[in-house]
């Protein structure tokens, strides 16, 4: 973070970004720091009884004043109704405290949805091999439960999960490539029943790893030829296993088989083109090529979700079909969950969720040090008159700021209905 130099309260001026150096809950401003826009802040800044501030010169408009400019003013009479004015920024930082209170209830209720959900992939994957039928079953009622609210709410947000444990990593992986496989669907405007069979496909696309051997899976460096070969048969494997099902959507099954082929050939097993690839078998292939980029395997470091997509665009032109990537890019925007931000504010901040409707101006967990983590607040750009700078890669954090905002190592994603 660049350098802040110490300032005498007498000596900041109207342009001046300072930041406060005491509790949130001890002054009335939204954030510890902001840019001075008007005398009034000053003049509160010195009820505050402070005798100095931090100001960072190159998010300032102008510099501090030098002593005697300073003692010059000090003679000014400043005609404010201070008192009134802090009455109108105290009500509207409760305003931002309810509103932040909202979110972190809207996100917590849409957590509870997708573990529940997360509970019924675990439950379903282990009865898959003696009870098959039951487990297709419980699938189709996930499925159809995600699609029902998915072609009912109006007002969709895209939400930032808990991290995935490290054992669990096909759960979340499968319900997160369902989940963004199925929004994209209905982005591209397809009928209910494709939606519901891209999600069924999602659901046990890597079902076939659960015959593969977990050291293997396990492995930290790259595979051997004949490992990769071994590896590259778990569509087939996770096909074999519905096979043992009847009541599962034989529409559905290229999806399993085809999620590693791609357009020009080059994927696997069977290096297919795109003629003999249907839409479904296309699109969750592209979900979940993004979903792989953003976990990290063997000898490859997981990207952010920003790094993800913008790789993905560039290096995937003739693999992936280029209309569900641009719309990926699209319903993600321009700042994916889980990407870390820098703030018109100068804070540091991690995305936790985007309005479909408003791409551009997500919301997200400021870095505040004088707020416990747990209690970090989650503000609405579009509320707060902020905007986002700059996506900065996790390397670039302090190591304070990355403790706090603990930016997730696998990126999950759910929805929930506009609050």
């Amino acid at each position: 973070m660049t350098n802040s130099c110490k300032v005498a309260v007498g000596q900041l001026q109207i342009g001046n970004f300072v930041r406060l150096p005491i509790a949130w809950k001890d002054h009335p401003f939204i954030f510890n720091s902001f840019k001075i826009k008007q005398q009034t802040q000053i003049e509160l800044i010195k009820n505050l009884g402070l005798e100095f501030v931090y100001v960072r010169p190159e998010r300032s408009d102008s510099q501090p004043l030098s002593r005697l400019e300073a003692k010059q003013q000090q003679s000014q009479i400043i005609d404010n109704n201070l008192e009134l004015l802090s009455g109108e920024l105290k009500q509207q930082k409760n305003k931002s405290i309810e509103a932040q209170q909202s979110l972190r209830r809207h996100l917590q209720k849409t957590e509870k949805h997708f573990t529940r959900n997360l509970a019924m992939m675990r439950n379903l994957t282990s009865k898959l091999r003696n009870r098959p039928l039951d487990a297709v079953n419980e699938a189709k009622d996930l499925i159809h439960g995600v699609c029902n609210q998915l072609l009912t709410d109006d007002k969709l947000v895209l939400h930032l999960m808990a991290d995935a444990k490290s054992n669990e990593g096909i759960y979340y992986h499968s319900l997160n490539v369902a989940v963004l496989s199925m929004l994209i669907a209905k982005e591209l405007g397809w009928s209910r029943k494709e939606i519901e069979l891209v999600g069924m496909g999602a659901l046990f696309h890597d079902i076939g790893k659960i015959k593969i051997p977990t050291q293997l899976l396990r492995k930290t460096t790259a595979f051997t030829h004949a490992e990769q070969i071994y590896f590259n048969q778990h569509p087939a494997m996770a096909a074999e296993l519905l096979t043992l099902a009847d009541n599962f959507p034989a529409e559905a099954l290229p999806i399993i088989l085809n999620h590693h082929e791609f357009l020009d050939g080059s994927g696997t097993p069977k290096g297919l083109q795109e003629p003999d690839l249907d839409k479904l078998s296309q699109l969750v292939c592209a979900i979940n090529t993004y979903d792989n980029l953003c976990h990290s395997d063997r000898n490859k470091k997981a990207r952010t979700p920003y790094s993800a997509l913008g790789y993905l665009y560039k290096n995937y032109q003739t693999q992936l079909n280029q209309q569900m990537v641009n719309r990926l890019v699209k319903m993600l925007g321009v700042y994916p969950p889980g990407s870390v931000v820098e703030l018109s504010s100068g804070q540091f901040a991690m995305v936790m969720s985007v309005n479909l409707s408003q791409l551009l101006l997500p919301r997200v967990l400021v870095y505040d040090p004088t707020v416990p983590k747990e209690q970090a607040p989650i503000v609405d750009l579009a509320n707060e008159g902020l905007s986002i700078v700059r996506c900065l890669p996790v390397a670039a954090l302090p190591d304070k700021v990355l403790k706090y905002l603990n930016p997730r190592e696998k990126i999950s994603y759910f929805f929930g209905a506009e609050t």
